[in-house]
């Protein structure tokens, strides 16, 4: 036979002392329906639930008992009081209820109604509860009397100051725990007794010792309210302030790494972040690809042997003298070491270095051993730099001062915060590479050596952005024309990045072509309009186009040509800045051009100047990024770019240097391109002009004015193919055009024969059958010249062609 269980055998079970029925509950929705009545309320007053679920709660209560209500109930989300209520047997029952307004489920609302059945008082088991309850409390508990000396303490703070009651009793606080923190709970019972109210007090984790809450209140005397002493009691708050500390390391890291798109500064506000407060040494390691314009990492973890390039460092000893590599040297890691493991991982590893681990790195890395043993590391963490896939690097991070090591959540706090800097340093490697490929686009689209002309002495200089915007669309060009003239050309495409340079490298290449085709400035910024309108209308369907707007694809330009015969320059600019005109005598002035829209608005007019130019006159044309300089007045800009124009230089090149040092910020927030141009002039004895009347006999006068000049300006050897030149451009003028004709003979470095006349139609290159008499001149000047080619003007045409001359240095 089984042995019948005893209640003394059994376990004591949570159910077999809990009742449901020790407490009268029922629960009564918006229209004072009863909807719910428990065991507890069917003894309260005898009614069973079948009675009164489903009808109205008003049936419960006794005459007169609706005047005990509030008069709203509406506003309320509790109420407790007293309702006179009708047993089941008819007699009145006063009861005193607590009322809780809550939602439903279903999303309704409902009132709960609870009553004990169980009011009596006080009773002996109840100190036995309190003495219970003070002596086992979960809490740090304590009481001092009005001397500050310890009375009681519980089980709690007996396991925490590491005595038993008997041994503290009759000591103060300061006097149990001999330190500053004992001092300040001291400090604040005074206060407590001088003042009467609550104290509270928060002591952060110190020497390895708990972080804790201190709450300390006055003990009163039940009769008189004579102050009694103090009670403390205390909370272990060591995990929530460590879980604040590692957010507000990851708040920190928030805000202090990845203030640039650099690499070096990332890694550096990393180490910043992570020692001393962290760490007590912090270093960051990135693979060799990690640098601008480096190839792109490797995708996924990296196993056995690495070598790192070491970028950053920190510690909380002056000179990180732990450190082995020196900064932006190359180290190489086996693979049993922690840095080569976590990449093999993939993940961090949390090592704590004893004997056997320190031996086996001494066999791989001697002198990293050794730095181990000489500053007594006892804790690492190495964790790896991965983003969108790919390994960046490793960051590590060491402990030897402070003796606590690293745990578990350390670790946890090391991959976050290692994470948010893998992004921002891969953001910082990515934009470099971009930077690079656009500012190498950037300049091979700019001229890579000014060339020399009869014109002018010109300089020029490109200088990016420093900034997050990137290489932007700025160039400039010094463009040969007919006539030993000159074009100068400066333009700013809005917006940065591939596609500015992109269309800054078609607005460069249609300028020279429409320059080619010598139109005025004016006419040619009209072109110009047109390309860019088009430019546009070619965008609007590409990916993202609904992001950009028409100035978006816009651009600024300023072009001028200068004739040395005539020392006249001819200038037109579209929303560009004015350029700066430095005479000879040193007096520099913005040149009141006729202000242009920008490139791409379109239907709107362009207008050009014409000025003379004194021999020796310096032109400068330039970008707003040289004058629109954050947190700096434009027109301060404008004066100080005029003031240093101003000042004699040793050459061109030491102008723009002094302009761009002057101006110029050493991180410039947008891109800044500079032409400095100084006219030169042709002598007159250089250039011989005739006009000749449209007869045909005048060919032969023709060519023998142009070979007696020649003889005269030394030119023998050019004789024959000048006279050929000559004979052909004059024979098509009296042919095929009409008066006035003119021939212009200009000595430069290269000898340019011009026939001028007054039609306006162009001659164009035909091929001559076996038996035609004529159709071979423009061929045969072709052949015989480098170049040739038209241009028109404003009563007619000219044609001209250049034939190089010997160098007269050999």
């Amino acid at each position: 036979m089984r042995r019948r269980d005893t209640a003394r055998d059994r376990p004591i079970r949570s159910d077999d002392l809990f009742d449901e029925a020790s407490t009268a509950k029922a629960t009564i929705d918006e229209r004072g329906i009863v909807t719910g009545w428990n065991e507890g309320a069917r003894k309260l007053l005898g009614h069973p639930d079948s009675a009164v679920v489903g009808r109205p709660a008003s049936r419960l209560l006794a005459d007169g008992a609706a005047g005990d209500l509030p008069g709203r109930l509406e506003p309320l989300t509790r109420w407790s009081g007293e309702l006179t209520l009708r047993h089941r047997d008819g007699r009145p029952l006063r009861v005193g209820l607590l009322a809780h307004h809550r939602r439903t489920a279903d999303g309704g609302a409902e009132w709960l109604l609870v009553s004990p059945l169980d009011r009596t008082g006080p009773t002996a088991d109840d100190d036995e509860l309190v003495r219970a309850a003070f002596a086992q409390g979960p809490c740090t508990m304590a009481v001092f009397d009005a001397r500050l000396l310890l009375r009681w303490a519980n089980t709690y703070m007996e396991g925490v100051v590491g005595f038993g009651q008997a041994q503290v009793r009759g000591l103060r606080a300061s006097d149990v725990v001999p330190d500053t923190r004992g001092a300040e709970i001291e400090r604040m019972m005074r206060l407590v007794l001088d003042t009467g109210l609550p104290q509270y007090l928060s002591l952060p984790p110190k020497h390895g010792k708990a972080a804790w809450s201190i709450s300390l209140a006055p003990l009163l005397g039940d009769d008189d309210g004579r102050l009694l002493g103090v009670v403390l009691s205390g909370h272990d708050t060591t995990t929530r302030y460590e879980a604040q500390r590692r957010l507000a390391r990851l708040n920190e890291a928030s805000v202090r790494i990845g203030s640039t798109l650099d690499i070096v500064r990332t890694a550096q506000e990393l180490t910043d972040v992570a020692a001393p407060e962290f760490a007590d040494f912090a270093v960051v390691d990135l693979l060799p690809e990690i640098h601008p314009g480096g190839a792109e990492p490797p995708p996924g973890p990296v196993p056995g042997t690495v070598v790192l390039r070491r970028v950053a460092a920190q510690s909380a000893l002056e000179g990180t003298p732990e450190m082995v590599v020196a900064l932006g040297d190359l180290a190489v890691y086996s693979k049993h070491s922690p840095a080569a493991e976590c990449l093999a991982a993939g993940r961090g590893v949390l090592v704590t270095v004893v004997p056997e681990t320190t031996a086996r790195w001494e066999r791989d890395d001697p002198a990293r051993a050794a730095k181990v043993r000489e500053f007594g590391f006892h804790s690492t963490i190495a964790v790896p730099l991965l983003a969108r896939g790919t390994t960046l690097g490793v960051a590590a991070f060491a402990r030897h001062r402070r003796p606590e090591p690293f745990e578990a959540d350390d670790l946890l706090l090391a991959e976050e915060i290692t994470a948010r800097a893998a992004v921002c340093i891969d953001n910082a490697h990515r934009y470099t590479r971009q930077r690079a490929a656009a500012l190498t686009l950037q300049r091979s689209l700019l001229p890579q050596a000014l060339p020399p002309h009869a014109a002018v002495q010109a300089a020029g200089r490109y200088l990016p952005a420093g900034s997050r915007a990137g290489v932007g669309g700025d160039w400039f060009d010094v463009i040969p024309l007919s006539s030993a003239r000159v074009a100068l050309v400066v333009g700013d495409v809005v917006g940065h990045g591939f596609q500015a340079s992109a269309a800054m490298g078609r607005l460069r290449t249609a300028v020279r072509t429409l320059a080619d085709v010598e139109l005025p400035p004016d006419e040619l910024l009209t072109h110009l309009d047109d390309l860019v309108n088009r430019l546009s209308a070619e965008t609007e369907d590409e990916p993202g186009a609904e992001a950009r707007t028409a100035a978006d694809i816009g651009a600024t330009c300023l072009y001028a040509v200068y004739d040395p015969v005539s020392r006249r320059c001819t200038l037109a600019r579209a929303g560009h800045p004015p350029p700066v005109l430095t005479r000879p005598d040193g007096t520099a002035e913005y040149l009141d051009l006729p202000s242009g829209p920008p490139l791409g608005l379109g239907s709107l007019p362009f207008e050009s100047r014409e000025v003379e130019l004194a021999e020796g006159s310096l032109l400068s044309l330039y970008t707003n990024g040289l004058i629109q300089v954050p947190d700096r007045d434009v027109d301060e800009a404008v004066d100080t770019l005029r003031t240093v124009l101003s000042r004699p230089a040793e050459s061109l090149e030491d102008l723009c240097d002094a302009v761009l040092s002057t101006l110029v910020p050493r991180r410039p927030a947008d891109d800044v391109a500079l032409l400095v141009a100084r006219t030169r002039a042709l002598d007159a004895s250089q250039v011989a002009t005739w006009d000749l009347p449209a007869e045909p006999a005048v060919v032969a006068r023709a060519r023998k004015n142009a070979t007696d000049q020649l003889v005269a300006w030394g030119l023998d050897e050019a004789v024959f193919t000048t006279e050929l030149v000559v004979s052909e451009l004059v024979t098509n003028a009296i042919r095929h055009a009409q008066a006035p004709i003119q021939l212009r003979l200009i000595h430069d470095r290269d000898l340019i024969c011009e026939v001028s006349d007054g039609s306006s139609t162009a001659p164009h290159l035909r091929r001559a059958r076996v038996f035609d008499e004529g159709g071979r001149g423009l061929l045969l000047v072709a052949q015989l010249a480098r170049r040739w080619g038209t241009r028109h003007g404003p009563t007619g045409k000219t044609i001209w062609a250049e034939q190089a001359l010997p160098d007269p240095a050999g």
